[in-house]
Parts: C-alpha cells; structure tokens; sequence
C-alpha cells in the first residue's frame, strides 16, 4: 500500500532522515515512535508529499508520489494533522463535507455520492449527533473526532495520523485510536500513526518503527520493538517493559 524507498531528508545543513526504508501492507496499523527530534513528522510529511526528500522516493498504492497530483494523492491518503484551523463559523456538517474535494468536479456542487460519505463518516464516528453544531462550540476531542471524520469522507485508502491523542483527556485518546483499530480491523483502511505515547502505540498498533539518530532502529511487532535495550538506547531512560494481561498488551515503566 505504501513504501518507503531510501529516504533521506533534512532541514538546512541539518539532516533528520538517512536511509529509511520500509513497506506497509494493506490493512496494518503501523506506529512510527521515537524521541523528540528523530524525524517523525519529517517522515509523514515526506509520505504525504509536504516535503520533498533529499533522497528516495515514495511509491504509494503502486505509483511514485512525486508522478500525483494533490487531488490524486487526496483519493488514496487522508491525513489527520496535529492541530488543523477550521473557520468557526463552520458546522461539523460543514467541516466533514470539506473531506470531498478530491471527489468534486466543483467545490459549490454537491452530489449524492458525497452526501453519502458525509453521512458514513459522521456515522463511523460517532459525530451525527452533533452534525448542526459549529465547530467553535466542541470540545478538544469531539474537534478531533469532527477532523477524522472528515479525513474519512475522503474516502481514502490510507489514514495518516500526526500524534492524533496530544492534549486529549484519557477518555477521548481511548475513543480516538479504538476507532482507527476498528477502521483497520473491519479492512476499510490502513492506518500510519506518529505518536509519543508507547503504552497507546503499543496497545493500538501492529507493527512499530522505532526512529532515533536519523535511522530506523527497529522494527517490527511491538514486542519486538518495545524492549529494554531499544529504548534505553533510544530514549536514554531506563524502562521496565511488562505484559498486561487485562489490556492484553505490553506496559513500557520507566524507573530511572
């Protein structure tokens, strides 16, 4: 679905990225986790076209991503920014209908087919009961919900998602990545995360790529990943990585 070819990038005289390279199946939830600094979201923003590589190419859904135009690009992926400025005045109606312009021959002409994205992601998550309020009246994570939403009424084959849970309360991290798993596990999509968090990365996502001093360090399932040796040489902290069964998934502890 989507491969990562040789990728180097940098920012100045500085390089973040050398050398990165790695593939994502169709209907896998891959985590991309590291410190501060590793070139996480340089990496989405070299996946999702933003920044031009100094190196490598992206092939996505078997095309060079340099060879597609936006529109194009907007047909395959859909991306959930960090933060995403919304004019207030808009409804959630309104914000998730936004989601259709690849689609749309004419931005002031709304088809049957549209309506009826609008309404399956509004539905998927969970957003229809507040359709008709503006966007200036939601909470941190009902506006988060409303932005996913909208990446679904793309219609995308591939969901990017730049740290999605930052500054959620617990309840709405929970609901926000339960969703992209759902999406993930019922085939409708492929999911991409940045995240900081490894609980929530381990707990919601297939496979892991561990990014620190401009390299991918490692990679694989989360247990593969997840271990002690890998983020005490990452994260320079001592960590005591456990099983929880009640959540059936790994607990990262850090002790010194």
């Amino acid at each position: 679905m989507l491969k990562v070819e040789n990728i180097s990038a940098s920012y100045r005289e500085r390089q973040v990225l050398e050398g990165i390279s790695f593939q994502v199946g169709e209907g896998e939830f891959l985590g991309i986790i590291g410190p501060n600094g590793a070139g996480k979201t340089t990496l989405l923003k070299v996946m999702t076209g933003v920044k031009q590589p100094l190196a490598g190419k992206v092939m996505l859904d078997g095309k060079n991503l340099d060879s597609l135009s936006r529109k194009q690009i907007a047909r395959i992926m859909a991306v959930v920014p960090q933060s995403s400025f919304i004019p207030p005045l808009f409804t959630v109606e309104d914000v998730v209908l936004m989601g259709r312009y690849p689609h749309q021959k004419s931005r002031f002409t709304t088809t049957e087919e549209d309506c009826q994205a609008v309404e399956e992601a509004m539905r998927k998550t969970n957003t229809t009961g507040f359709r008709h309020r503006l966007v200036s009246e939601l909470s941190g994570g009902e506006r988060q919900e409303v932005i996913i939403a909208r990446a679904l009424a793309q219609e995308p084959k591939i969901l990017m998602l730049d740290e999605p849970t930052a500054n959620l309360d617990i309840k709405h991290q929970m609901k926000i990545l339960g969703l992209a798993r759902t999406l993930v596990r019922e085939g409708s999509i492929t999911a991409i995360m940045v995240i900081h968090d490894l609980n929530l990365a381990a707990r919601f996502c297939d496979q892991l790529i561990l990014l620190h001093d401009q390299k991918i360090q490692a990679e694989g399932s989360p247990q593969e990943v997840l271990t002690p040796t890998n983020l005490a040489k990452s994260y320079e902290v001592e960590v005591e990585v456990d099983y929880k069964p009640s959540i059936d998934s790994l607990q990262v502890v850090v002790i010194a």
